[in-house]
């Protein structure tokens, strides 16, 4: 007889099972790594602040997938990347995620000479700081990035920033494959055989948030305007030709472009490749295109 271990509660293929028990079983990963060694030190380094992706629900800042990834750009780039992790779902389902990246954000700023927030949720607990960060990145050229969910955090990062009066300290942020959805097909989105699961994950992430939530879809009527964004100078949304998301990437980009907003957006196809590409074949001729227009970008 099966027991409540072995009882099926939840499938979301092919990311993951959750049981009756409570039990989650992820089927997606990859192996986590140890630190790379430590290269020639530079100074003035621009400072990525990235977030991964793999759906809210899957995979750590320390899998193989990731790490090679941006191994990969900070050293194309020259660039300082702190990659961090963030809780994920179901054991923590959204807004962990976006706390957590907001606190990384704060965290990351609190090296800088100016500082961060006095009025952080952790303000009162002494936080210790990276002594590599102190010496090595370079504030004035800040950015945050990120992949899919990650891209979806770094917009949503991005509209809190504004909020709190952070817009002149990050100079610019990229968008790649992001995680964007809504309840209604454009493009080609209709009839991509992917689509149901799209929606199942956010509904499964977020607790059940509907799929105009402003943090899925931030062109939703009742999304704030994206003239608030809390990025000063440049913007990056970059796009997979076969990817199911593509259509919200380029529709981010088109209302960046008029919303008001005030800075440079750009926007970079990657013809014939997938959701997801750099990250599984870092090594292809597209993947290479990419990774070096995201290396060009962190160093203006």
């Amino acid at each position: 007889m099966a027991t409540t271990n072995d009882e099926i509660a939840l499938e979301l293929l092919p990311f993951l099972c959750v049981y009756k028990s409570g039990r989650v079983e992820r089927l997606l990963g990859s192996p986590t790594v140890p630190p790379s060694p430590e290269g020639d030190p530079q100074t003035g380094l621009p400072l990525l602040l990235y977030f991964r992706g793999s759906a809210f629900c899957i995979e750590s800042a320390f899998s193989f997938i990731h790490h090679r990834y941006i191994s990969l750009l900070s050293a194309r780039a020259s660039a300082l990347i702190v990659s961090i992790e963030y809780r994920i779902a179901p054991e923590h389902p959204l807004p962990a995620a976006y706390h957590d990246s907001w606190e990384a954000l704060l965290w990351l700023l609190s090296h800088s000479p100016q500082g961060s927030l006095t009025n952080s949720s952790n303000a009162d607990h002494p936080q210790q700081l990276d002594q590599w960060i102190l010496d090595h990145a370079d504030f004035d050229r800040f950015f945050i990035g990120g992949d899919s969910a990650g891209a979806n955090i770094v917009h949503n990062v991005a509209m809190r920033a504004r909020s709190t009066g952070l817009t002149s300290r990050v100079r610019g942020m990229f968008l790649s494959q992001p995680y964007f959805w809504g309840s209604t097909r454009i493009g080609f989105e209709a009839g991509r055989p992917d689509v149901d699961l799209i929606s199942r994950i956010w509904v499964f992430v977020s607790g059940g948030a509907g799929l105009d939530d402003p943090n899925i879809n931030p062109l939703a009527e009742e999304a704030p305007s994206l003239a608030g964004l809390g990025c000063s100078k440049f913007v990056l949304v970059c796009v997979a030709g076969e990817d199911t998301l593509k259509e919200r990437g380029k529709a981010y980009y088109e209302e960046l472009k008029k919303s008001g907003w005030d800075g440079e957006v750009d926007l970079f196809e990657v013809e014939g490749e997938k959701h997801g590409f750099h990250g599984l074949d870092p090594e292809c001729e597209n993947s290479k295109l990419m990774i070096g227009r995201l290396a060009s970008f962190l160093n203006q």
